[in-house]
């Protein structure tokens, strides 16, 4: 366990002046770890072990035991100008899992950012040396890489977080305040959340759960009942900095998409429709005579929605205050999968790769038709 000489006992925001989604009025986003910069990769699902069972659920005494073995603590050491003094360097934890046996460790992309030295703490004892590997800012995810003997290395497997369920029990396993090996377990409170970025981008689909999660739990597992990884706890939404049972975990989806890319090349792509929309709600869309969806306001000329067709709206109509995009094309589901809100719609496109082909269901008018997208690039 790090000395309390580790850790800040100042709290950093992840975003200063962050407005919480669906948040209580004055409360803040908080990074997780005593550490707040910024830095992200994911790890590929290949050759990976169950930390638990996989069929039927398992005892929280049974994940704690499993992710023991997988679950670390991670020491960075970073170095700042200090001016007349000279430089001067400051030491700060957070967490990570094992998620294959080549060594890759996962963690938030802001627990390493601006990190000169990285270590890895597991719980009996052994320390590693780790290289930074990638980092994606846009998803606050990282990931690192340390030479351990096999017998060290106990991959997690990734659960589909679109699965996840508003209800299902799940556990959060990290090092808070340097506490290694601390689990706590809750529930899902809520889906579909948006959370920002350390560069001030949205994350889509974030997961959120009363589990306790405090500061260095940052890049620790969220798992579900059977022992997987079902997201990577990054923020808390808190007054005072401390945990007040609001914490958001990068949804495992996202975590895959990604970790391959940051593995094989050290930098992530994003997908992009490019459309700005707004959701239309059941109570709305009967008024506008339209169907209940996200609405396409604007398309970006030459992006992937504008080569596809996609139709921008034409007018807007205001109803109890909210002004609604009219007379373009409403998606209703994509592949196949119903989509109700903006942030659902964003969520399953950030789930995706650059050329990726996505099929729309858009109701246009009277007409419901399907229309092929081949995804661009977010710059």
């Amino acid at each position: 366990m790090p000395s309390a000489a580790l850790r800040r006992t100042a709290t950093v925001a992840a975003a200063a002046a962050v407005a919480v989604v669906g948040g209580v009025a004055g409360a803040v986003l908080y990074a997780t770890t005593d550490h707040a910069t910024t830095t992200t990769v994911t790890a590929a699902a290949t050759a990976a072990e169950p930390v638990a069972r996989t069929s039927g659920e398992s005892s929280i005494g049974a994940i704690a035991a499993s992710a023991e073995r997988s679950v670390v603590e991670i020491v960075v050491t970073t170095t700042s100008d200090g001016g007349f003094f000279g430089p001067q360097t400051q030491q700060a934890q957070g967490s990570g899992f094992v998620y294959d046996t080549k060594g890759h460790v996962i963690t938030n992309a802001h627990v390493v950012d601006g990190a000169t030295a990285v270590r890895v703490l597991f719980a009996d004892g052994s320390t590693y040396a780790a290289k930074v590997v990638g980092t994606d800012a846009n998803s606050d995810l990282a990931v690192i890489r340390i030479q351990a003997p096999a017998s060290q290395l106990h991959p997690l497997v990734l659960g589909d977080s679109a699965q996840v369920k508003v209800g299902d029990e799940v556990v959060a396993a990290g090092s808070p305040f340097g506490l290694a090996t601390t689990v706590t377990s809750g529930i899902v409170s809520a889906l579909n959340r948006e959370i920002t970025a350390p560069d001030n981008t949205p994350i889509e689909g974030a997961i959120q759960t009363d589990a306790a999660i405090n500061h260095g739990n940052s890049g620790g597992p969220l798992f579900d009942a059977k022992g997987r990884v079902i997201g990577v706890n990054s923020q808390i939404e808190s007054d005072s900095g401390g945990n007040d049972g609001v914490g958001f975990a990068v949804p495992s989806n996202t975590v895959a998409s990604i970790a391959s890319q940051l593995i094989a090349t050290g930098t992530a792509q994003h997908a992009q429709l490019g459309v700005t929309v707004v959701t239309i709600p059941a109570q709305s869309a009967a008024r506008l005579g339209t169907a209940a969806g996200v609405a396409v306001g604007t398309v970006q000329a030459g992006g992937a929605a504008d080569t596809s067709g996609l139709k921008p709206s034409t007018g807007t109509r205001t109803i109890d205050g909210t002004a609604y995009p009219t007379g373009g094309d409403v998606v209703v589901a994509i592949d196949g999968v119903p989509v109700t809100t903006s942030e659902q719609l964003r969520g399953i496109i950030d789930g995706h790769r650059p050329g990726d082909r996505v099929t729309l269901t858009v109701s246009r008018g009277s007409e419901t038709r399907t229309v092929s997208v081949k995804l661009g690039r977010r710059n």
